[in-house]
């Protein structure tokens, strides 16, 4: 939820609304798909408590460095169910995690945030759970970042789209524009994103679900600019050299 005072001018913009219960986020190494997991579960937390629980679940097996797992105890002091190995297993993989998960997935109650990467490869995971999906209303959001090689250009991010869907037997239902280059993002690089995502939408029909970026340049950005939802993002995931800052 956007808590900056009233006269912010990141007020302008509308939040995302998310109305279905199972929420897919698959994005490439480099798409800041766990950052954007991990900011939508405190979303919907605080923004919307009356719809039930929100619990996510780590399953990106690619990226051993910006996992949601990694904000796992901050998500908790929240209320989030956070679905990962604990203790001595916590490194461990998904065959310990996916009966959970699966329970999970059945459950009409609340949110559930599936974070899965890294392109199709990390997308199989997924088709071991594509048939518990059957019937159920989900969302399958592609997080798309312009300054990363495989998601560029409309036709390299088409060919991802195409790839994920193959080996993860689901179809997405919408996009997420996450264009960044970290610390160096400007609200150019926002804009320049957003155009991405805008053509691979008219292309697909997927519509643009939200757009996503950190307060700092939320603030700097046209308001006539940005005609989608937009979360603001609290880094939670570092680096392993900024940990020991």
């Amino acid at each position: 939820m956007l808590t900056v005072p009233v006269d912010e001018p990141v007020l302008s913009f509308q939040p995302p609304t998310i109305s279905r219960g199972i929420i897919v986020v698959v994005g490439g190494y480099g798409s800041g798909k766990s950052e954007v997991s991990v900011n939508l579960a405190r979303h919907l937390v605080t923004s919307h408590p009356e719809s039930g629980p929100v619990a996510i679940a780590d399953l990106d097996i690619v990226n051993p460095y910006f996992r949601s797992r990694e904000a796992s105890a901050a998500l908790e002091k929240l209320g989030i169910n956070t679905i990962n190995p604990k203790g001595d297993q916590y490194y461990s993989e998904l065959p310990i995690i996916m009966p959970e998960i699966k329970a999970r997935i059945q459950e009409s109650e609340g949110y559930v945030i599936l974070d899965v990467g890294g392109d199709d490869v990390g997308a199989r995971v997924l088709s071991s759970l594509a048939d518990g999906f059957a019937g159920l209303d989900y969302q399958m959001l592609l997080v798309l970042n312009a300054n990363r090689p495989f998601t560029a250009d409309l036709k390299g991010s088409l060919k991802v789209i195409a790839e994920i869907e193959a080996a993860s037997r689901l179809k997405f239902t919408g996009l997420v524009s996450n264009t960044h280059l970290m610390d160096d993002t400007r609200p150019e690089t926002v804009i320049d994103g957003l155009k991405l995502a805008r053509a691979v939408s008219r292309e697909t029909k997927l519509p643009v679900v939200f757009l996503s970026a950190t307060l700092d340049v939320l603030e700097k950005l046209d308001v006539e600019e940005i005609d989608v939802p937009v979360l603001e993002l609290n880094r939670a995931l570092l680096k392993p050299w900024e940990k020991r800052k």
